[in-house]
């Protein structure tokens, strides 16, 4: 994936108990078509339009919430580029914010971290490799 500028967003993914039913919804509701994504001992799901770009910001994700996952809240999480992420975690907790979880790496496209603002909303945070 080309690295994205400070503040575009990257895409958004769903983390929740049974993504095998959760991927079935919303490809019925939606109308979105679904591929599994290995995690080892089982799959998420990658959900786009019929014939999107997988790297298009209209491709999305259904997590399971297991493993390093999780703690991760059943919501729409909204993944966002940033320049150095130690420095946006520091920053998130000095103006009032949380760092929730550990600083990740997903293979060779970068780190992550989960943070909540002071009003409670969550935004995951990458800094691409």
């Amino acid at each position: 994936m080309e690295k994205k500028k400070a503040g575009t967003i990257l895409w958004h993914d769903l983390t929740v108990p049974n993504a095998d039913v959760v991927s079935d919804f919303y490809q019925q509701v939606v109308g979105w078509e679904k591929s599994g994504l290995s995690m080892g001992d089982y799959e998420d799901y990658v959900m786009q339009a019929k014939d999107a770009n997988p790297d298009a910001p209209e491709t999305v994700g259904v997590c399971h919430a297991k493993g390093p996952n999780a703690y991760i809240p059943p919501y729409w999480l909204c993944h966002v580029a940033v320049d150095n992420l130690d420095q946006s975690l520091e920053r998130t907790q000095a103006l009032g914010g949380k760092v929730l979880g550990e600083k990740r790496q997903m293979e060779n496209h970068g780190w992550y971290c989960l943070i909540q603002d002071p009003a409670g909303a969550y935004l995951m945070l990458w800094e691409q490799a």
